[in-house]
């Protein structure tokens, strides 16, 4: 699976376990630590566990290894890395206090049309 294809399973994930607010960047061109990230939001930490849930037994059946997983004992801001994608699943006072919308304000907003 190319990483476009991987950004966008993960996001519909995301999507379909009632993340809010989900949000694709390419950063292909402004960095080489991945090529997408994938930025979510839930209202609660139950629900950011659950996301991450979701968006790993997903990549997980569709070949995607995980690198590496961090901040899901608080979950407050869960983050997956698939290697050229990493998906941030924020609760939602965590995604405005660190806002990478506007930290990685450069990249291109890719669409998560289904």
């Amino acid at each position: 699976m190319d990483p476009r294809e991987a950004a966008l399973l993960v996001a519909r994930t995301a999507e379909d376990r009632k993340a809010s607010d989900v949000l694709i960047l390419d950063i292909t061109k402004i960095t080489l630590v991945a090529d997408y990230f994938v930025i979510a939001s839930a209202p609660s930490t139950i629900r950011v566990r659950a996301i991450a849930d979701a968006v790993g037994e997903s990549a997980r059946q569709n070949g995607l290894e995980i690198l590496h997983r961090e901040g899901y004992h608080t979950a407050r801001w869960v983050l997956l890395d698939y290697g050229s994608v990493v998906v941030h699943v924020f609760t939602e006072e965590e995604r405005l206090f660190y806002n990478l919308e506007r930290l990685w304000g450069d990249a291109r907003i890719v669409a998560v049309a289904r």
